[in-house]
């Protein structure tokens, strides 16, 4: 699955990238990229060595690749490729059973709405679309059968999915862990000024003009538009929407699939969620698009660092009250 773009970071590299003179003293930007989930990752930060800064940068890049060679469910070399295959797997890597457990505590928590087993619902419209069609009644219902975030067993070193035909995608969660692992490796090199995009972001302290990173979350109805900037305060932030990865173009059905139902979830447009992590901000902002603002606002409240921002199908926005929205003149100024 080609996973959605989020945010909208110009903003921010505007706020480093106007030149010497808006950096602090001593602060240089330097940047890197590659290809990973199937979108660009990108890492920015601020340091005045350029050989630790080149060996922090090479270093996030590199957790993120390999997160993606883990957890692609498109490559055959990918431990989560393998286990749709062949519905065990021998000797998972630690990284995929820190993804797998955050997966079930979040099946958990939002009482499955998150679910990482509905992959095959998403390739039975993913397959129909291409004919621009939806499945039939028949293969909805055998796609729904395969359905069960409990039928993922992780036991004694191995992992199975107990249904026969199952799989399990980790979209909802693998592009905020490698933006946790990159942060980390970032971190790891003494660098305290970065900001890590794998289509979630992950940012800490300042974007080399003592302000803030700055990030923008699309409008869902227009991709070139901006429907809020806010300045990062150190949490990691993500996004879904029903505009992504559309099966139908009037985003009725989209790549985001209630387990419930079998189909997507009627009432948001988008969410944007800012957690302590980039893994939790990731799977939430999944999990809030199916439980709809009202419960999604709700539990925002009962979770201790976490707020979200949702913009249902009408283009109401509704934010929580420690959302850090700024006015876009003022973020532009940063």
């Amino acid at each position: 699955m080609l996973r959605r773009k989020f945010l909208a970071a110009s903003l921010g590299t505007m706020a480093v990238g106007g030149g010497p003179g808006l950096l602090q003293r001593g602060g240089q930007l330097f940047t890197g990229a590659t290809l990973a989930f199937g979108t660009t990752v990108t890492v920015s930060l601020i340091h005045d060595d350029a050989d630790q800064a080149g060996a922090a940068v090479a270093d996030a890049l590199d957790q993120a690749t390999r997160v993606d060679r883990l957890m692609s469910i498109y490559n055959p070399a990918s431990q989560v490729f393998q286990l749709n295959r062949d519905g065990v797997l021998e000797r998972p890597h630690a990284h995929l059973l820190d993804v797998l457990r955050q997966a079930n505590a979040l099946s958990e928590l939002t009482r499955g709405a998150f679910d990482i087993t509905v992959q095959p619902l998403w390739q039975a419209f993913r397959a129909t679309a291409n004919g621009q069609a939806l499945p039939t009644h028949q293969q909805h219902v055998q796609a729904r059968s395969r359905v069960g975030w409990r039928g993922v067993v992780i036991d004694d070193g191995t992992v199975s999915l107990r249904k026969k035909a199952a799989a399990i995608t980790l979209n909802g969660l693998a592009q905020g862990y490698a933006a946790d692992l990159a942060m980390a490796a970032v971190r790891a090199r003494g660098i305290g000024n970065a900001l890590l995009d794998t289509g979630e972001f992950s940012a800490h302290g300042n974007n080399g003009a003592l302000q803030p990173w700055t990030l923008g979350v699309p409008d869902p109805r227009d991709l070139d538009a901006l429907a809020a900037v806010f300045k990062v305060d150190g949490r990691c932030v993500a996004t879904s929407g029903d505009y992504a990865s559309a099966f139908t173009p009037d985003f009725v059905h989209h790549h985001i699939l209630d387990p419930a139902t079998g189909n997507s979830p009627q009432e948001l447009a988008s969410v944007t969620v800012l957690a302590p992590s980039a893994m939790l901000a990731d799977g939430l902002s999944t999990a809030f698009m199916v439980m709809g603002a009202r419960k999604a606002h709700a539990m925002a409240m009962r979770l201790v660092d976490v707020d979200v921002m949702t913009i249902n199908k009408r283009g109401v926005v509704w934010k929580s009250p420690a959302f850090p929205l700024a006015l876009r003149n003022e973020a532009i100024s940063a």
